[in-house]
């Protein structure tokens, strides 16, 4: 086991990606097979309420493992296309997350100038400055110098009401939409020392384990007895089903410790504070969706556009910046 370690850590950072790549898109194909074989069974004399949900499932499942071939085609796209391409595409994603966030919302007409702002001066210069790894001022552009911004472009629009509302859901898309989600590019573009040109491992490995979390909690949910934290919010979100997301992320991140540049209980630590992150943050998405009046941030795709890019990447907009600043203060 030890040596079979050392040979892998003795592979290029483009042979390592290569192999992670190649395992990744084994396990896909095998994942898939076993999902369309279940989906494809007929539900024979089964009452038609039962059918239903049966077919529910169905499409679910058939939804999250499109989602998944489209995520891993994408990161695999982005890496190879280098920093660029990855920070072009992290760029997309959150042009679209923001999107879908804001068309969703309360704004008026006297918001276009904030939005314009949003959309063409902040998302693009966030991104710039994780192309450029400008990391001490791309930490402090939004929260300082764009929050500051937004509120002084909606009073020159000369519009008051409910001013406050307004300018405060605009600034909270752009915070998760936008900065969040711009600290996984970050990633890929961190140098530490000894692990340079492996920052996808990191991307991977906060990927892998906030997926875990969310995984084994939604399990969790539907076989433990529920004691609901916030049931107007979310009544299958328990300290029971976290517990269960933690642990089984902690797991995974110990077993990934090898993609890491640290031992076993640091990976375990850095899977506990990103999978708390995510988890906590899908619980603060589906209270704004309660606000907004809407089930999915997908739902109203014929009115919107919205295809539900921010319910697959809500977890990872509150991860990422944490998993950052924590691989980058601790790590570096």
């Amino acid at each position: 086991m030890i040596d079979d370690l050392a040979a892998l850590r003795s592979l290029s950072p483009d042979q390592q990606v290569g192999l992670l790549f190649v395992v990744l898109f084994g396990v896909l194909v095998g994942v898939s097979a076993v999902i369309v074989t279940l989906t494809s069974r007929d539900g024979g004399t089964e009452p038609d309420e039962a059918r239903l949900r049966r077919l529910e499932r169905r499409r679910g499942l058939r939804r999250d493992l499109r989602a998944l071939w489209l995520g891993t085609l994408l990161f695999w796209a982005a890496w190879v296309s280098g920093p660029l391409g990855a920070t072009l595409a992290f760029g997309a994603f959150s042009f679209l997350a923001l999107r879908e966030f804001i068309t969703l919302v309360h704004t008026r007409r006297g918001d276009h100038r904030s939005l314009i702002l949003a959309f063409f001066v902040a998302l693009p210069l966030q991104y710039v400055l994780v192309g450029t790894r400008a990391f001490d001022l791309f930490t402090v552009f939004v929260p300082v110098y764009v929050f500051l911004a937004i509120p002084v472009a909606g009073a020159l629009a000369g519009d008051p009401e409910r001013f406050l509302e307004r300018n405060a859901k605009i600034q909270w898309g752009i915070m998760v939409c936008v900065y969040g989600l711009s600290h996984a590019p970050a990633l890929l573009l961190l140098d530490l020392p000894g692990y340079a040109g492996r920052g996808a491992f990191l991307l991977f490995f906060l990927v892998m384990v906030t997926a875990a979390a969310q995984l084994a909690q939604e399990i969790a949910s539907r076989h433990l007895r529920r004691r609901p934290v916030a049931r107007q919010i979310d009544r299958s979100f328990s300290w029971r089903a976290l517990g269960v997301g933690l642990v089984a992320a902690a797991l995974v991140g110990a077993a990934l410790f090898w993609i890491t540049p640290t031992g076993p209980w640091q990976a375990a630590t850095m899977a506990l504070v990103a999978a708390g992150c995510g988890s906590l943050g899908e619980l603060v998405m589906r209270a704004l969706k309660k606000d907004a009046g809407v089930r999915y941030w997908g739902n109203r795709s014929s009115v919107t556009g919205a295809v539900g890019l921010l319910d697959r990447v809500a977890p990872l907009c509150f991860a990422a910046p944490v998993f950052f600043h924590f691989v980058r203060w601790y790590l570096v």
